[in-house]
């Protein structure tokens, strides 16, 4: 078994910090910068926001309709029952909605993007765009960025809607509450601190899944073996930078708007 030195591995995780960093921010100043290749970014968008589609609806519409029935025993002890569309609308809107989106799109998309270009990677084809004065971050991160970032906003409007959509099917036909009245509540529940929230978290989670998968199947090596473990990684590191990036964002938030 081999024997890893711990000033390597330290040094080894700084230059990963620093390679990740370089590449996210170099994807963002492309965009300011031509060539655009919108026709890549158009069919990024469609194989991102379309394709994560039906995953993204039934994962809104029963994780709302889980949060209805699984609090509607103890609002009924309090005979608060009539709140279950303000607490489904808050929970979705500020919350479950852009995270579960963020790690649905995450699972299938940034490992398909690590698994996309490590394959490109180990196959020289990189090199062979590097040798023809094509940019590599220009021509295939940015256009995944761009596109995972823009889908991910409407993503978590959709998710959210069908999760209030959900909650409101299990109130309606187990719970007997009134449609009115589930979605006034709901409606009303919402500031607009809770709205600006559920949206400003998905453009993080995007941003993130985009850099993630694209820098992990950059960095591929060793074969097919070295593809699989980009792949692995991506998923990895881009569902934990979620979680972690939404305490902190929900923490910076929730002062901002004075909760």
């Amino acid at each position: 078994m081999p024997i890893f030195s711990p000033t390597d591995f330290a040094k080894e995780q700084v230059q990963a910090v620093q390679d990740y960093s370089l590449l996210a921010g170099r994807s963002l100043s492309n965009v300011f910068s031509r060539p655009r290749y919108l026709a890549d970014t158009l069919l990024q968008a469609d194989m991102i926001g379309v394709g994560s589609l039906p995953i993204v609806v039934l994962t809104g519409f029963f994780t709302g309709a889980v949060l209805a029935l699984q609090t509607s025993s103890t609002l009924q002890q309090f005979g608060s029952l009539s709140l279950t569309g303000k607490l489904v609308s808050l929970s979705m809107v500020r919350e479950l909605g852009p995270v579960l989106t963020g790690l649905m799109v995450a699972g299938r998309n940034s490992s398909g993007m690590a698994s996309e270009l490590g394959s490109m990677k180990v196959t020289e084809q990189i090199d062979a765009m590097r040798a023809m004065g094509v940019d590599p971050s220009k021509k295939l991160v940015t256009p995944r960025v761009v596109a995972t970032v823009v889908m991910l906003f409407f993503l978590s409007i959709i998710s959210d809607l069908v999760g209030l959509t959900g909650g409101f099917v299990i109130s309606y036909l187990l719970l007997g509450l009134d449609a009115n009245q589930y979605w006034t509540t709901a409606y009303q529940a919402l500031r607009f601190g809770d709205v600006l929230m559920g949206l400003t978290k998905p453009t993080m989670f995007g941003f993130i899944i985009a850099s993630v998968g694209c820098y992990y199947g950059l960095s591929a090596k060793g074969g097919t073996q070295g593809v699989g473990r980009a792949t692995t990684q991506a998923v990895v590191a881009a569902s934990v930078l979620i979680l972690v990036s939404d305490f902190f964002m929900t923490r910076l938030l929730m002062g901002f708007f004075q909760y």
